[in-house]
């Protein structure tokens, strides 16, 4: 098995072996259409989200979402137009909003607004690794891997605001028969 330090050696000796980047294979266009796409739809639902929550820690985990995804937007989109790969459509921006102003059984709460957000970066870590994961080309393979290190970094942060407030949903927890009793099933 390779080991960690073997691994970047390689990762490193690839990049200064690679004078002249191949044309992308189908699967990388895939790649970077599905994930600008899903920048795309994340940005109109997470500009709704900001409109809609009072919390500000809520609002804070959603506008650093929103400024993470622009960056992405801008790498991904840049990267697709120097590689002649055509985009996906754009939507437009959300106006701002009251959130005071959203009639009650429209207005979605912070718990489910958090949890949307949490689905949407775990689709793009597991979208950004498959990338990656299928790469052949070093700069498209770096440069998805830094789109999934920032998703992760960002999911984090998420995970525990939503663990203060109550708002993660966690799966039953699984004791296998015959198990010994510890605290959860005891």
């Amino acid at each position: 098995m390779v080991g960690i330090l073997e691994s970047a050696i390689l990762t490193i000796k690839s990049l200064t072996d690679e004078e002249k980047p191949q044309p992308l294979h189908v699967g990388e266009v895939m790649a970077c259409w599905i994930y600008l796409a899903g920048l795309e739809i994340a940005k109109a639902t997470v500009q709704a989200g900001i409109n809609t929550t009072n919390d500000e820690d809520l609002k804070e985990m959603l506008k650093e979402d929103l400024e993470l995804n622009h960056g992405q937007r801008e790498r991904l989109y840049n990267f697709m137009l120097n590689e002649g790969i055509t985009l996906p459509p754009a939507h437009e921006d959300m106006p701002n909003s009251d959130p005071n102003s959203i009639p009650l059984g429209v207005k979605l709460t912070d718990d489910v607004l958090a949890n949307e957000l949490s689905f949407k970066i775990v689709s793009l870590i597991l979208r950004a690794a498959g990338a990656n994961a299928e790469s052949i080309r070093t700069d498209f393979g770096l440069m998805f891997l830094q789109f999934h290190a920032e998703k992760v970094m960002l999911g984090v942060k998420l995970k525990q605001l939503m663990m203060k407030r109550g708002w993660i949903k966690i799966p039953p927890f699984f004791i296998s028969p015959g198990s010994p009793p510890t605290l959860t099933n005891a």
